[in-house]
C-alpha cells in the first residue's frame, strides 16, 4: 500500500494524463503538492569581489632606470662551479646556430610530426631536492598511478571546504552541502541563460561607455542528482583525474559500499549520476512545476519532462541495471524520488529548443562521456589535433554517438566528418559565447595556418608567408639603436635577476637574451654582444644550479617542481603562488625562451643545461601520459585552448587566465627551446597551441565589433583583465593616460598597425626609462618598430632626438 504521507493532494488528482508508451511505460505528469513554505531560490549568488589568493598586489614593473644603472661594475656574487659559464670566445662562429638546426626547422615545414612525442621521463635533475609534503593536502583523492593535474577545471571538488563550484560548460556541478531550501547533500547542477547575467557600472572614460564587468549568478541549484541516504556526514572523494575528466563521488559516510559517481567531462551534454544501491532522491531549489515521464527512444531507458518554476524545461533519464521502472514520484516541490536500493544511472539536460531539442537528447540517452584521448599532429603549415571520447553506458558500444558541447572556437575548427554532426541544440555558456551540441565519438579540429617562420626576430603574423621576420634593419636605423645599445648591454643581470620570485628573474633573463640577441643578430655588435652573453649565461647559471634565493623543489604528494617560498616563508602567495601552481608557465616561459636564445648563439652550452630546461616544460607542458614524474600538459587546456593560470587555490570563480599575452609566450618559447635542440615534437607542439591560442584569443579575450561570444554591452572594452569561468572583468583606461611599463608595452604593440608613431615614441629625446618594462628592453622595441618600418618602406632617421 502507499504510504499516505506522499499521496498526491486529492486537488491535484484529476490533472493526472496517461498514455501509452511504445516501451510500456504509463506516461503521467505529476504536480508538486503546495504545502511548502520555501520561497524557489532563482536569483543565485553574485561575487563582485574576484579571487585574489596568490596574485600580485603591485604592478610587475621593478626595473630600475638604465641611466641608473649603467655604469655599475658586474660581479658575481655567488659559487658556481659549473662548466656551461665559462663566456664565449672570440669567433663569431660561436653565435652561428649549427646547420642542423637550420635542417630540423626547415624540415619540420614538410614531414608530419606527432605533437605529443614523450621526450624525457626520468627523474628530475639531481641538484633538485625532493619532498613529499605539500602545504595544500590531497583531500580525498584516490590514489593513482599517473600523476595529478593540479590546474584543471575540476579542482573545487578536492580543495578547502569542496563547496564550489566546477564548470564543465555549460553546466556547472557544485556538492550543496544541505544548503539552500532543498537542504540536499547532493551534486546540484546550474545552466545560465544569457538573461540572467548581472552587469557592472559603465566605464565612461572609454568610447561607447562599456561596462565593466559582467557577472553570471552562482548557486542556482536548477536540479540535485542526490540519493535519500546522503545527509550531513555525505563525503565527496574524487579519482582517475585526467586532462579533461574526473570521477566525483558521494558516499553517504566515510566507508560506505553505496555511492554515486559523477563523471565530470568538459562539454558533457548530459549530467550523469551512477547510482549504487541508493534511492534516488532528484531535487531543486527552484522548485518542480510539473514533472511528466513520456516515452523513452530506446527500451530500458525511462524518460521524464521536467518544468521548473522559473520556466525552464530540464529531461531526465533514468537507466536502471535490472531494467525496471524507477517510478519517480514528485514527493513535494523540491523533491522527485524513487525506489530504495536502486542501482542504475541518471541523466539530465537542459533543453530550450523544444521538440528539436528533445531530439536530439532522446537519441543521446543511455551513452555518457567518461574521458577523452587527445592526438595531435602536424604537416607544413597545417596542425591537425583530435579529441576521441571515452563513453559508457547502455550499448555504449553500438552506434549511438555521444552527444558532446563543442565551443565556438571549436567549431570553426572543425574538419572531416565533424562539422556534420553538429546539432542544432545550442546552449549559453558564462564567458565562451553558446556551445553547439555535437553528435560524434570523436571530433576532429584544424589549424590551416602554422607560424613555422616565426623565429627570434620580429615577426607579423598578420603579412603573408615569406615576408613575416625582419631580422635585417637599415644603417640608419642600426645607427639610432646602437647610441641606446651601449647602455643596456652593461645593466647589471646578476642584480636584476637574483630575486626572490621566479617571475621576475625569469622576465629579466629573457629581457636580457632578447637584447643580447638583437645586439648580435640586427645590430652587427658581436663584441658587445659577447659581453652580455657571458654575463648572461653566468646569471642562468645560478638557477641551474639551484642557487637562487627560494631553491625549486620536486614534490611528490601532487608532482611538480615548485618553488620552495611557500614551505620556507609559510605564505601561500609567495612568488605569486608557485608553490601552489600558480603560473607555472608564466615564470617557467621566461626561463625557457632565455635558455632558447643562449643556446641558439652558443651550441656549446646546449647540453650542459638542457635536462634542467626540459624539466621546466615537462612541468607546465609534459606531452606524455605515462610520464611519472610530472601530468599531461598541465597548463594548458587543450578543450578550452588556452592556459588556465590558478593552481590548487580554492576558489568561487573557478579557474582564471589573466595573462594571455604570457600564454602566447609561453607557447613561443616552447617552439623555440624544440627548434634549437632538435625536438620536432616540441616545436610542433608550440607551433600548434599558437595557432589554437591565436583562435581562442581573437574569440574570447581581444574583443573586435561584432564578437558574438560576448554581450555587446561589454566588447566595447576590447579587452579584459582576467578571465573567470563565471565572470569577465575589464576596465581598460585610454593609452595616453597610462603611465610606466605598460606604456612601453602598449607603444611597442602599435608598431604592428601605426610603426612610424612607435618609433617615434622609442626613439624620442627625452624618454622616460620607466615606461620600459622589467621584462624588456628600450634596444627590442626600437628593433621591432624598425622591423616594421621596414616591411612598410619608410624609415624616418630624423625623428631620434626630438623631443
Amino acid at each position: 500500500m502507499a504510504d499516505p504521507r506522499y499521496a498526491l493532494p486529492e486537488r491535484f488528482q484529476n490533472r493526472l494524463t496517461f498514455t501509452a508508451d511504445p516501451f510500456g511505460q504509463p506516461s503521467s505528469t505529476q504536480y508538486p503538492p503546495t504545502t511548502t513554505v520555501h520561497l524557489p531560490a532563482t536569483s543565485g549568488i553574485i561575487n563582485t569581489a574576484l579571487e585574489t589568493e596568490g596574485r600580485p598586489s603591485v604592478q610587475p614593473f621593478p626595473t630600475p632606470s638604465v641611466s641608473s644603472i649603467a655604469n655599475l661594475t658586474i660581479l658575481s656574487t655567488f659559487n658556481v662551479s659549473y662548466a656551461s659559464v665559462k663566456p664565449l670566445a672570440s669567433s663569431r662562429s660561436n653565435f652561428t646556430i649549427h646547420s642542423w638546426n637550420r635542417r630540423a626547422a626547415n624540415k619540420a615545414m614538410v614531414d608530419q610530426t606527432d605533437v605529443f612525442r614523450p621526450m624525457a621521463t626520468g627523474a628530475p635533475p639531481s641538484q633538485i631536492p625532493s619532498r613529499a609534503d605539500h602545504p595544500v593536502p590531497r583531500l580525498n583523492i584516490a590514489q593513482q598511478s599517473t600523476p595529478l593535474s593540479t590546474n584543471k577545471f575540476y579542482a573545487n571538488f578536492f580543495l578547502g571546504s569542496q563547496g564550489q563550484a566546477v564548470w564543465t560548460h555549460p553546466y556547472s556541478l557544485v556538492w550543496s552541502k544541505g544548503t539552500q531550501s532543498s537542504r540536499s547533500w547532493g551534486m546540484a547542477v546550474s545552466h545560465i541563460d544569457a538573461n540572467q547575467r548581472v552587469f557592472g557600472p559603465r566605464n565612461n572614460v572609454v568610447p561607447g561607455s562599456p561596462v565593466q564587468y559582467y557577472i553570471n549568478p552562482v548557486a542556482i541549484q536548477s536540479l540535485i542528482l542526490s540519493a535519500v541516504e546522503l545527509g550531513n556526514s555525505t563525503v565527496l572523494t574524487t579519482d582517475t583525474l585526467g586532462p579533461f575528466s574526473a570521477n566525483a563521488n558521494l558516499y553517504p559516510q566515510a566507508g560506505s559500499s553505496s555511492k554515486i559517481t559523477f563523471p565530470v567531462v568538459q562539454g558533457m551534454a548530459f549530467v550523469t549520476g551512477i547510482y549504487s544501491n541508493l534511492q534516488p532522491a532528484i531535487q531543486s531549489s527552484i522548485f518542480f512545476r510539473s514533472v511528466s515521464s513520456a516515452a523513452a527512444s530506446a527500451s530500458g531507458i525511462f524518460k521524464y519532462q521536467i518544468t521548473l518554476e522559473d520556466g525552464k524545461r530540464w529531461l531526465l533519464y533514468a537507466v536502471p541495471y535490472n531494467g525496471q521502472d524507477p517510478q519517480l514520484t514528485l514527493v513535494s516541490n523540491t523533491l522527485l524520488r524513487g525506489l530504495p536500493n536502486w542501482s542504475g544511472f541518471i541523466q539530465v539536460g537542459k533543453n530550450l529548443a523544444g521538440s528539436s531539442g528533445e531530439y536530439v537528447y532522446d537519441n543521446a540517452a543511455g551513452v555518457y562521456a567518461v574521458g577523452a584521448n587527445l592526438t595531435a599532429s602536424t604537416f607544413g603549415l597545417t596542425g591537425t589535433y583530435q579529441f576521441k571520447w571515452e563513453k559508457a553506458g547502455l550499448n555504449s558500444k553500438t552506434a549511438r554517438q555521444l552527444l558532446m558541447f563543442a565551443l565556438p572556437h571549436h567549431v570553426e575548427s572543425f574538419a572531416g566528418p565533424t562539422p556534420f554532426a553538429k546539432t542544432d541544440l545550442r546552449l549559453q555558456t558564462t564567458t565562451k559565447g553558446v556551445a553547439t551540441a555535437v553528435s560524434a565519438d570523436a571530433w576532429t579540429l584544424v589549424e590551416a595556418s602554422l607560424p613555422v617562420d616565426m623565429g627570434f626576430a620580429p615577426w607579423n603574423g598578420s603579412l603573408p608567408q615569406g615576408s613575416r621576420s625582419a631580422k635585417t634593419l637599415s644603417p640608419a636605423a642600426i645607427s639610432i639603436i646602437n647610441s641606446v645599445v651601449a647602455s643596456e648591454i652593461r645593466q647589471d643581470m646578476d642584480n636584476q635577476t637574483n630575486l626572490d620570485s621566479m617571475y621576475f628573474s625569469g622576465k629579466a633573463l629573457s629581457k636580457f637574451a632578447v637584447l643580447v640577441y638583437t645586439v648580435h643578430e640586427m645590430c652587427g655588435e658581436p663584441d658587445l654582444a659577447r659581453l652580455g652573453l657571458g654575463q648572461l649565461k653566468i646569471a642562468f647559471a645560478r638557477f641551474v644550479t639551484n642557487q637562487q634565493v627560494h631553491p625549486l623543489v620536486y614534490e611528490s604528494a601532487w608532482k611538480g617542481v615548485v618553488s620552495s617560498g611557500a614551505y620556507t616563508t609559510g605564505d601561500a602567495g609567495q612568488d605569486f603562488g608557485n608553490t601552489l601552481y600558480n603560473d607555472h608557465h608564466f615564470h617557467f616561459g621566461y626561463f625557457i625562451h632565455a635558455a632558447a636564445i643562449i643556446a641558439y648563439l652558443d651550441p656549446q652550452w646546449l647540453e650542459l643545461n638542457k635536462e634542467w630546461v626540459n624539466m621546466l616544460v615537462r612541468d607546465a607542458a609534459n606531452p606524455s601520459s605515462t610520464d611519472p614524474y610530472f601530468p599531461f600538459s598541465r597548463m594548458f587546456d587543450w578543450y578550452h585552448g588556452h592556459s588556465w593560470a590558478k593552481g590548487v587555490f580554492e576558489s568561487a570563480d573557478s579557474k582564471d587566465e589573466e595573462s594571455s599575452s604570457e600564454d602566447a609566450f609561453f607557447a613561443y618559447a616552447l617552439k623555440m627551446w624544440g627548434r634549437v635542440t632538435g625536438d620536432r615534437s616540441m616545436e610542433a607542439r608550440g607551433n600548434l597551441m599558437l595557432a589554437v591560442l591565436a583562435r581562442t584569443l581573437r574569440s574570447y579575450f581581444l574583443m573586435q565589433d561584432g564578437n558574438a561570444n560576448h554581450p555587446p554591452e561589454f566588447t566595447g572594452n576590447r579587452e579584459w583583465s582576467a578571465l573567470f569561468d563565471p565572470s569577465n572583468p575589464s576596465a581598460p583606461d585610454p593609452a595616453s593616460s597610462v603611465r610606466g611599463g605598460w606604456k612601453g608595452i602598449l607603444y611597442a604593440n602599435l608598431a604592428l598597425i601605426d610603426p612610424k608613431r612607435s618609433w617615434q615614441f622609442f626613439a624620442q629625446r627625452n624618454f622616460d626609462p620607466a615606461w620600459i618594462d622589467g621584462g624588456a628592453s628600450r634596444t627590442w622595441y626600437l628593433a621591432f618598430a624598425a622591423g616594421e618600418f621596414g616591411r612598410h618602406g619608410w624609415m624616418d632617421t630624423r625623428v631620434f632626438g626630438k623631443s
